[in-house]
Order: C-alpha cells, then sequence, then structure tokens
C-alpha cells in the first residue's frame, strides 16, 4: 500500500483505460451558475436603467442648471456658448470630482464677465446696472476662458500673493464681509480637475481620428510577427527561443543607448535641468521629454530591467534547456490543434464587449444627476428647503403662503429612489465588471486546457485527437461547467474589489497623520494583492482539472492545490522558467512594433515622412500600439502558456497515478 499525506492529499490511482477529457460528465455548481445568470439579469437592469437616466453629453458640453447645453446648434442658448458659475467658491467641493457638476447654480452667457462687481454695488449706478444686466461683454482681461468656462484669473505675484487684477480682497455685501483671492485659487483648481481632463480627452480624441488607420495597421502588424513568431517556435523551438533572448538584451540595449543620447543633447539646453517635481503636472506631456531628468529616469529603468534579465538567464542557464524542451513539447501539441492560435480573437472580443458595457455604463451613471431646487425664505414658512419646480414655483401656492420665498438651485443629484441608490449602482457595475472579465478569461483557459488535455492523453497522434478540440471543449465548458467558472470568477471579483475598496481608502486617508492606519491599510493592500495573485494562480490550475475530470470547482481546486505541492520544487523552477522565456517573447515583440512606431509617429522616417499625421500627443498613437501590440502577443502566447501548464499537470498528474500503481503492485 502507499504512503497517505494529510498534507498533501492522496493522488489519483492510475487507470489504464482513461484517454483524456471525460465526456460523459454532469453540470457543476448549478447554484453558482444560477446566481450568475440573475447577476447579469441584474446588471443589464441597471444598463437599462442608466441609459435612460443619463446623458453623456454633460461629459463633454458645459450644462447649466435647468440641464440645458450650452452653445448647442437649434437651442436658445446656441448663441450662449459659455458657462458661469454663481459661486465658484463652492467648486472647491470633493462632489466636482465625483460629478460632473460644480454644486452652484450654472447659466450660460454670450461672454465672460471682465470684472467683480455684487448685485449691491451694480444698483448704486445706471452705467453699472446696465453692465450687470448684460452680464457679459468683451473688455478688460479679467476672467478667462478654459473649455467654456468662466474661471477668475488668478495671478501669483511674488512671495506667492495671490490676485484677481491686482485685487486681493473683494468684498461680499451680502455676507458682509472680505473674501481673498486665495479663496478663489482651490476652488478654481478642483472645477479645472474636470475641465483640463476634458480638454485633454478631446485633444486625444483628435488625435485617434488624425491616426486611428495608422493604429489598425501597427496592430495588424503586430499581429502579424506574433503570428511568424509563433510558428517559426512550432517549427524550430530550440533555436527560436535562443533568438528571441538574444533579440531582447539587443532591443533593450538599443532603449538604453538611445535615452543616454536624447539626454546627452539635451546638455545646455535652456530649461532642460527643470526637474519633473519642480515642472507639476501638464497636458502637453511632450514638455517632459525636453527635460533631461525624464530621459535619465528612463535609462535608469531599462539598465534595471537588462541587468535582472541578464541575471536571470545566468542563474537559470541549467532550467532553461528542460524549459526548452517543454516549449517544443508544447509546440507539437500546438502544431496538431492550430485552431487553438485563433482562440484568443473570441477572448478578445468578449472582453472588449464587457469593456465597452462597463464604460459606457459607468459613463451614463455619472451623468445621470438632476438639478435639484429646494424653497429658500427669510421668514418663517412650512415649505421651507421643500423640493420645487422653477418653472412652475410662481404660480403655485407657496409664493402665495410665503411672498419671500425663492426657489433657488439647491444641488446636484436627485432625491428620486435611483439617485438614493446611485452610489450602489456604480459599486454594482465596477463588481459585475470584474467578475464578467474573470469569467471571460476564465473560459478561454478551461476551453484550451481541454483541447491540449485531448492531444496528450491521445495514444496515437494524431489519430486519437477529436476532429474540432478546441470547439467541443468550449461546448463542453458552457453546457456543464457555466457555474464552476461562475464560483471561480467571483471569488476572484471579490478579492479585486476589496482592492478597490482599499485603494479607495488609501486616497481618503493621504492627508491623514495617523501613520498606524497608514502603516495597517499598506499591509492590507500587500496581502490582498498576494491573495488575488495566488488565487488566479489556483483558478488557473483548478479550470484545467475542471477540463480533465469535469468535477466541481472545489475538488478541481483541492485536487490542483494537491498535486501542485507535491511537485512544488518543479512548479517553482521549471514552469516559472518557461513563463520567463514566454515573457520575453512578448516583450520582443512589443518592442519591435513599439520602436517602429515611435520612428514613424515622430517623423523620423524619411521615406513616409509625408505620410507621418500631425498630431497634439504623438505619444498617443505609439502607446496605443504598443498596449495594443502586447495584447496581441499576450494573446497568442497565452495559448502557449496554457498548453504549457496543461501538459504539465497531465504529466504530473500520470507521473503520480503511475507511481501508485507501481507501489500497489509491490
Amino acid at each position: 500500500m502507499h504512503n497517505f499525506n494529510v498534507f498533501t492529499g492522496e493522488p489519483r490511482k492510475f487507470d489504464p483505460t482513461f484517454k483524456g477529457p471525460i465526456y460523459n460528465r454532469g453540470c457543476t455548481d448549478i447554484l453558482c451558475c444560477i446566481l450568475f445568470i440573475l447577476a447579469l439579469l441584474g446588471y443589464f437592469a441597471v444598463g437599462i436603467l442608466a441609459w435612460s437616466q443619463g446623458d453623456p453629453r454633460k461629459v463633454i458640453y458645459p450644462t447649466d442648471s435647468k440641464g440645458q447645453f450650452c452653445g448647442q446648434v437649434g437651442s436658445p442658448l446656441e448663441k450662449k456658448p459659455l458657462l458661469f458659475y454663481f459661486n465658484i467658491l463652492k467648486c472647491a467641493s470633493p462632489l466636482v470630482l465625483l460629478e460632473f457638476q460644480c454644486p452652484t447654480t450654472q447659466i450660460c452667457v454670450e461672454r465672460c464677465p471682465n470684472k467683480f462687481m455684487t448685485l449691491v454695488k451694480a444698483l448704486l449706478k445706471e452705467d453699472d446696472r446696465e453692465y450687470y444686466k448684460q452680464f457679459c461683454k468683451e473688455g478688460v482681461d479679467m476672467t478667462k476662458v478654459i473649455t467654456r468656462r468662466c474661471l477668475p484669473a488668478l495671478e501669483t505675484l511674488k512671495g506667492g500673493v495671490v490676485v484677481v487684477g491686482n485685487k486681493t480682497t473683494f468684498r461680499d455685501d451680502y455676507a458682509e464681509k472680505n473674501i481673498n483671492a486665495t479663496d478663489f485659487l482651490e476652488a478654481s483648481k478642483k472645477s479645472n480637475v474636470v475641465v483640463e481632463a476634458r480638454a485633454v480627452a478631446m485633444r486625444i480624441f483628435e488625435d485617434y481620428t488624425q491616426s486611428w488607420h495608422w493604429i489598425l495597421l501597427g496592430l495588424v502588424i503586430a499581429m502579424l510577427v506574433s503570428l511568424i513568431f509563433i510558428l517559426l517556435l512550432r517549427c524550430l523551438a530550440g533555436v527560436m527561443v535562443w533568438v528571441m533572448i538574444i533579440m531582447v538584451v539587443i532591443v533593450i540595449g538599443y532603449g538604453i543607448f538611445h535615452c543616454y543620447m536624447q539626454y546627452a543633447s539635451l546638455k545646455g539646453q535652456a530649461g532642460s535641468d527643470v526637474t519633473i517635481k519642480d515642472l507639476g503636472l501638464q497636458t502637453d506631456f511632450s514638455v517632459y521629454l525636453q527635460i533631461r531628468q525624464t530621459w535619465l529616469a528612463f535609462m535608469i529603468i531599462l539598465c534595471i530591467v537588462e541587468v535582472v534579465i541578464i541575471l536571470l538567464l545566468i542563474f537559470l542557464r541549467k532550467r532553461l534547456l528542460i524549459a526548452i524542451a517543454l516549449i517544443k513539447e508544447a509546440s507539437k501539441a500546438i502544431g496538431h490543434v492550430m485552431s487553438s492560435l485563433f482562440y484568443p480573437l473570441l477572448t478578445f472580443a468578449l472582453l472588449s464587449l464587457v469593456i465597452a458595457y462597463w464604460a459606457i455604463t459607468a459613463v451614463f451613471l455619472s451623468t445621470s444627476s438632476d438639478p435639484v431646487y429646494k424653497v429658500f425664505n427669510t421668514t418663517e414658512c412650512m415649505y421651507s428647503r421643500d423640493t420645487c419646480e422653477p418653472e412652475t414655483f410662481n404660480s403655485s401656492n407657496i409664493t402665495a403662503e410665503c411672498p419671500d420665498a425663492e426657489c433657488l438651485f439647491a444641488f446636484y443629484g436627485g432625491e428620486t429612489l435611483y439617485h438614493k441608490y446611485l452610489i450602489l449602482f456604480q459599486f454594482y457595475n465596477v463588481f459585475l465588471f470584474f467578475w464578467c472579465a474573470n469569467f471571460v478569461t476564465a473560459l478561454g483557459q478551461v476551453t484550451l486546457a481541454g483541447a491540449f488535455a485531448s492531444y496528450y492523453w491521445a495514444f496515437k497522434k494524431p489519430e486519437d485527437i477529436p476532429a474540432f478540440p478546441v470547439f467541443n471543449s468550449l461546448g463542453r465548458a458552457l453546457r456543464y461547467h457555466t457555474g464552476s467558472l461562475a464560483f471561480g470568477s467571483l471569488i476572484l471579483a471579490i478579492v479585486q474589489i476589496i482592492r478597490v475598496l482599499l485603494e479607495y481608502l488609501d486616497q481618503k486617508l493621504k492627508g491623514a497623520q495617523n501613520k498606524c492606519a497608514k502603516f495597517l491599510l499598506s499591509c492590507l493592500k500587500c496581502c490582498f494583492w498576494c491573495l488575488e495573485k495566488f488565487i488566479k494562480f489556483l483558478n488557473r490550475n483548478a479550470y484545467i482539472m475542471v477540463a480533465i475530470y469535469g468535477k466541481n470547482f472545489c475538488t478541481s481546486a483541492k485536487d490542483a492545490f494537491f498535486l501542485l505541492m507535491r511537485n512544488i520544487v518543479r512548479v517553482a523552477v521549471l514552469d516559472k522558467v518557461t513563463d520567463f522565456l514566454l515573457f520575453l517573447g512578448k516583450l520582443l515583440i512589443v518592442g519591435i512594433v513599439g520602436i517602429c512606431s515611435f520612428f514613424f509617429f515622430t517623423g523620423k522616417i524619411k521615406i513616409v515622412e509625408d505620410a507621418t499625421p500631425t498630431l497634439n500627443y504623438y505619444w498617443v498613437p505609439i502607446l496605443t500600439v504598443v498596449f495594443g501590440a502586447y495584447l496581441i502577443a499576450h494573446g497568442f502566447f497565452s495559448v502557449y502558456a496554457m498548453c504549457v501548464d496543461t501538459l504539465f499537470l497531465c504529466f504530473c498528474k500520470c507521473e503520480a497515478a503511475l507511481f501508485i500503481s507501481r507501489e500497489n503492485m509491490l
């Protein structure tokens, strides 16, 4: 008899009739499947509700307190494209960052005011009264227009004195107090956060309209390079791995050389010695490339990456040969299951759908707040602070009972049941995004695992391999194991949403002085980061067991965990070395495509210089191409990684079963 270890579990006994993924299986984790379907139905309901209440035009266009868009063609405000804030000081509220409005009355105007004036002062002179009625006219530049908003023209003199039109204080006749110009500073900064973000977003959108076809071409090139690399890896695995290693070292080395040349060329130029800290946040990101410190930072980062890669290659040189052999076997498997190379396209399409639905719903939820008006009065009134409508207020009985009552803007939000639970809808949107994204990833993993397991357990290759292994595996996953995939995805989504909440708390406590709370929060963030990585690793191997044996998620996770514990040294060294080599492949493809896109969009390729589009930020298409190239390369190499993991787990399972069988015979 064999020994049983309570800590590592009992290995599965050898079954000579086992020929791969079990076809005669039943549905698993049915309750979680039902819960997932109900959650999706609720997600669709939230989306429909958000789309009926929100208006994404609020993100781009200024909106007055009545919900009308300033400067909208065909409306009474067509000739009033600017937005004026009645009380700019209220824009210092944190609500500005959560909503797309400042909590103060706003009206559309034709021009911004060019001097400070109160109603009390305007009533003293006829000219001031006429000016106040017109509200805005062209004249002395005491305000500035930023993305169609009227904001105070703040200036800082030597010594840090803040002025508005050479004045440091202003008289508030109603409140009977003086207002310092510095009070406007924080309010303008807060209101300008959204304003500047919108301005940058519009310029980025403009760059995309100018360069989208070149971006698509770059992504197509990245796809072709990845496909060629995979095909070469299938035929010449050993040679291609060594070529990949050498090329990665060369590409990073060129990056270091380029950064050094840029750093040296800026020496002595005016303004190049300014530090990034002194420069602060700039919407024109090309400014950062004009200072030496930026290139020095890039050079240091690339040097660290280069040294780490070289040291890893030196210390893992013996394990590299075994990892290359495993990649060769994976190449054979992919050669017999070529359709697996195209499955990432389905995963990419589904993830794009999930991301698009989440983003659109988030925008509609964020723009669904309405202006709320309440009754304000100076004498006692039973309707005080009740909600009112400005259009019908004068004809209501409120003005008869309370002559001094007014219907004034109170805040943005709403008092309906929908608005009260709006924050919960936003939370639900984020949580379902994590759950759905994890489910799509899990579906891809279990599908590929089932296909490659069919290859591994086939006695005669390719005769015993099913005709459509990927399609059959996908069908089994959706028919029998939707609940198991939803279960594993739910666990991971819960951990991810906790990490989001911890990041939110961290932002809230940044100004706090409690060092103990900060330390505890940092520890929690670190622990949940490690927990997320562990769950991802365990889920991946659990899905392989689900694909092979058709058990529920908990049983598969337990079997996978104990199997990995019995082979912990192999997992830690061999499997991770293979992942490292595949990561170098992704890095090589991203580096090649990124360097080519950099030279093209910066106009440094003379042959196609005339075709280079004129852009606000040339880094926008470059980063898009680089990020897209990484996703494409990751999609292709994830097939290899899943193949390696499946073959490795099948080998460990088979070896353990054979060992137990021999031990029983003895």
